[in-house]
């Protein structure tokens, strides 16, 4: 189990540092790190503990988490670099999605419940505001997909540390999302600063969830290699 400590838990602390210079600096680089420190991550996990293919999950919604990211810092007010963000955000749900859903089952009723406040605030606040019919329907696909990420994660069947760190790196993807939506569609900037500072965090949180998966394994299975 130390093993798992000494480099995981100093890939996620190098993780913390480069969420810290991606709030103060503007370089890419620095943005895309804790996406990134999850993909290295998951798969030192994928290369020392074969079996646990789920992982590929979450690998991948890094993946498309970096190259929307990259999108968004790019489209300057370009719609259609707007809606490929979105998209690929989406796809980036749908790896949280699915691995939650294969640690678990779907919690349909926090997802109702999410599903109708969620629901509520697109056509009563964004509705409005949208204009452009792709980026309309482009924002509440992936809004459903967002609740429906979330209301997995309350499904899983897994350790409460190792639930919990993941459900609340969902929850703040949700409140990050909701910051922009009020940014870019409403005009309302008092929060743009929590936009990043979430964002990066909830990616420390689903990979500490992962850390604490793979931790206690060791902890039940100690004479395995780690």
């Amino acid at each position: 189990m130390w093993r798992i400590k000494n480099w995981a838990y100093g890939a996620l602390a190098l993780s913390v540092v480069l969420a810290i210079l991606g709030v103060t600096t503007s370089q890419f680089i620095f943005k895309s790190g804790t996406a990134g420190m999850g993909i290295l991550i998951g798969l030192g996990f994928l290369y020392r503990k074969k079996g646990n293919k789920d992982l590929w999950m979450l690998v991948g919604a890094f993946v498309c988490s970096i190259i929307g990211d990259w999108f968004l810092s790019r489209m300057n007010g370009d719609v259609s670099l707007f809606v490929k963000g979105i998209a690929l955000f989406f796809l980036a749900h749908v790896g949280y999605l699915v691995y939650a859903l294969l640690n678990g089952k779907m919690d349909w009723k926090a997802t109702a419940i999410v599903l109708i406040g969620f629901l509520a605030f697109f056509f009563l606040v964004l509705y409005p505001k949208i204009t452009d019919t792709a980026l309309m329907a482009a924002s509440l696909i992936y809004l459903l997909i967002s609740c429906f990420s979330l209301g997995a994660s309350m499904g899983m069947t897994v350790g409460p540390t190792e639930k919990w760190s993941y459900v609340i790196g969902i929850g703040l993807i949700l409140f990050s999302d909701t910051i922009i939506a009020f940014k870019e569609f409403v005009g309302y900037h008092t929060f743009d600063f929590l936009i990043t500072p979430t964002y990066y965090l909830a990616h420390i949180c689903i990979t500490y969830s992962v850390i604490k998966r793979f931790e206690t394994a060791a902890i039940h299975t100690p004479n395995v290699t780690q």
